[in-house]
């Protein structure tokens, strides 16, 4: 485990219990499911299906999840390392574990939103992306997070795109991310959840009803003396009023669409580590690696974009097999304990990152609910280890686990 870090309130104590030293108290969780448990009973309705939302039938975000179910174990039981490795290096930047936070954007579920992401990141030593349409100003997300990589769409001219990866740079951001996997598609079975273009007092009264049966939410916001941040800060340049969510999503609509010498001038124009997050096909990967990029990441936006698009965890063999020798990849998707951070290990990956995981445990209680998820993933790592008789993370391979019959998609 990341050491001991008394100064943040209850942190020593936090440490103690995912150690296992006892089980779930009012603030601490013993499991993902437990934190998105609490985040159900506290967030209102329509922040709560924004989290969860996958597209159309829900085949993919689905599957990210139940794939890691077929991977079984292949573990020893004896002469077992007394001391497990998780370190390791992405993107040039050292990490106390395998584990990076995912962008994602317009965290309503927490007035202190990615500033506070960005200090349980940084106090248990693993890197952050964020996202372009997070709801802070990627100059306070820096300040506080050290390890940081800057996530894009593309969205605008190539001019505007550059200006934005430059204002990320000189907030202190050491990489750029790259999102190519979105195709638009915004339909779920189930019903979207209604998202207000703004808070004023007519849609404050529309979602009034919804609200005050989450009194614990609610009270969060009022203590903070702020509402729900609807407005995408870190598209704005020069000093222009940020657009609200729709306003942005109309600029990113209405952009044309990347093509792979796009990737390849910003990925030039950068210059630094520059990783391409959406990729599940072996053929674009190598298009990727043709194009510079330094990293991959194995994704598929969480289930939010073409529906029926296998797992992530089926698809990063085939993508290892055509380009680990040659660039980091690493995956992101359905990743809820340490042992999906092992597995994907096993099969190649470099690291993981995670999304749902720690907005569930930002809405359960928050700065603190992220660390608590980050340590339950942590502990869950070693415990695979030891199992496993492996003495670092960098020791793992395919013959840790067993993989069903037609298991890899590519």
């Amino acid at each position: 485990m990341a050491p001991v870090t008394p100064t943040r309130d209850g942190a020593e104590e936090d440490r103690a219990i995912a150690g296992g030293l006892m089980a779930s108290t009012r603030d601490w969780f013993e499991t993902v499911e437990e934190a998105q448990h609490r985040a159900r009973k506290r967030l209102p309705k329509s922040v709560y299906l924004a989290l969860v939302a996958g597209t159309e039938k829900g085949l993919t975000a689905s599957d990210n999840v139940a794939a890691f179910d077929e991977i079984t174990w292949r573990p020893h039981v004896a002469d077992l390392p007394g001391k497990r490795e998780l370190a390791t290096t992405v993107m040039g930047q050292e990490v106390s574990m395998p584990v990076l936070i995912s962008p994602t954007g317009v965290q309503a579920v927490h007035p202190d939103g990615e500033v506070a992401v960005a200090r349980a990141s940084a106090a248990e030593d693993v890197a952050m992306g964020l996202s372009s349409f997070a709801s802070k100003p990627v100059e306070e997300v820096g300040a506080a997070q050290q390890k940081l990589f800057f996530q894009m769409y593309w969205v605008g001219d190539r001019e505007t795109i550059l200006a934005r990866a430059e204002r990320a740079r000189a907030a202190g951001a050491k990489g750029l991310i790259m999102t190519l996997d979105w195709s638009f598609a915004s339909r779920r079975d189930w019903g979207s959840p209604p998202i207000p273009e703004k808070i004023d007092l007519k849609n404050a009264l529309k979602f009034a009803p919804e609200v005050t049966l989450k009194p614990r939410w609610l009270a969060t916001y009022l203590r903070s003396g702020s509402i729900p941040e609807l407005t995408v800060p870190n598209l704005a340049l020069g000093g222009e009023e940020p657009p609200n969510f729709f306003g942005a999503y109309g600029q990113w609509m209405g952009s044309p669409l990347p093509t792979w010498e796009d990737v390849a001038w910003l990925r030039e124009q950068w210059g630094g580590p520059f990783l391409l997050k959406g990729v599940t096909r072996p053929d674009d990967a190598r298009r990727a690696v043709d194009a510079g990029v330094t990293a991959i990441s194995v994704s598929t936006h969480g289930g939010n974009n073409l529906d029926s698009t296998p797992g992530a965890i089926r698809s990063l063999p085939g993508v290892i097999d055509a380009v680990g020798d040659q660039v980091e990849v690493v995956m992101d998707g359905g990743v809820r304990r340490g042992a999906d951070v092992v597995k994907a290990m096993a099969l190649g990956a470099r690291a993981v990152m995670i999304g749902r995981a720690y907005l569930w445990g930002m809405a359960a209680n928050g700065e603190r609910g992220v660390q608590n998820v980050l340590s339950i993933i942590r502990q869950g790592i070693d415990e695979a280890l030891m199992g496993l008789g492996k003495a670092s993370v960098h020791d793992l391979s395919r013959e840790d686990v067993v993989l069903p019959p037609n298991f890899t998609r590519s």
